[in-house]
């Protein structure tokens, strides 16, 4: 009997613990996961191009001043040459006092990037009108629904396109798409050849709405990696948007797509084997 009760003072103490631990010690830390990506297509000039790809801060909800200037430090040890956030930099549950909007626009503007700054917007972005005027604020250019060339040395650019979230939203995901394909259509057809092509996305189910997808490096966010790192419970955990593409990393015909698991949390306040984490991404031609 004695044996029975320890063992269930020892589940229930670990059970605790772990909740404890999941709430008020993950949450708050923060991790790079780097990774080299390579394609053929890359040009020499853009052969180790550093791009830091942040995304789910749901600011107000853990993620405070505090964690925001480690978020900062960290990027700018990087020395990215660009920095892309592909939305959910607010949450639709937390309304932001003046204060909280100054303090968030602070913390992105102490972001630097050699060439630029780049931001979509999630679903939780859109009921805070504030965004837009952050973004400009901060120098982060508003690539909803559009393209951005970027050069570096050369004439060659790598096109950088921008698709905002598609929960509740009518207009169809080939539509939104439509200036940045047609581009790169235009281009093969005049250049005769192909224009290397990145892809910023929030919702990564999204990517089987795409009928023509001419891109080549696909970043998402949206899924949290279901915010706990635990088998089946994590697929039940991640939103709608993320049910299909849940893992960190896809290779599909020839495209490579990584979903980061963020920063933030939505929901529930919880984090468990599932450490808040800026991705940098190393682009190579071999």
């Amino acid at each position: 009997m004695k044996k029975i009760i320890s063992v269930f003072l020892f589940i229930i103490g670990t059970f605790i613990l772990g909740i404890l631990y999941s709430h008020y010690i993950e949450p708050k830390t923060l991790m790079v996961k780097e990774y080299k990506v390579t394609n053929s297509l890359i040009t020499d000039s853009f052969h180790g191009f550093k791009i830091v790809h942040i995304t789910d801060l749901h600011y107000g909800t853990m993620v405070n001043e505090k964690l925001g200037k480690k978020l900062v430090r960290k990027i700018n040890q990087i020395q990215p040459d660009i920095i892309v956030l592909t939305g959910d930099l607010f949450d639709s549950h937390v309304p932001l006092n003046q204060n909280e909007q100054l303090i968030v626009t602070e913390l992105l503007k102490s972001m630097k990037a050699n060439i630029g700054k780049y931001a979509i917007k999630g679903e939780h972005d859109i009921s805070h009108k504030e965004w837009e005027s952050i973004m400009t604020e901060c120098n982060f250019i508003n690539l909803n629904d559009t393209y951005e060339l970027i050069y570096k040395e050369d004439y060659t650019p790598i096109l950088l396109a921008g698709l905002s979230t598609n929960i509740g939203v009518k207009k169809n995901v080939q539509e939104k798409l439509k200036d940045a394909i047609q581009y790169l259509t235009q281009y093969k057809e005049t250049k005769g050849e192909t224009l290397y092509s990145i892809l910023l996305m929030h919702e990564p189910d999204t990517i089987d709405s795409i009928e023509q997808n001419p891109f080549h490096l696909i970043l998402a966010g949206h899924s949290h990696g279901g915010q706990i790192n635990i088998p089946v419970l994590q697929y039940y955990l991640s939103p709608k948007g993320a049910k299909k593409y849940e893992k960190e990393y896809y290779k599909i015909k020839n495209k490579d797509i990584y979903i980061s698991t963020g920063i933030g949390t939505t929901t529930f306040t919880y984090r468990f084997l599932n450490k808040p984490s800026i991705n940098f991404y190393r682009i190579t031609n071999k």
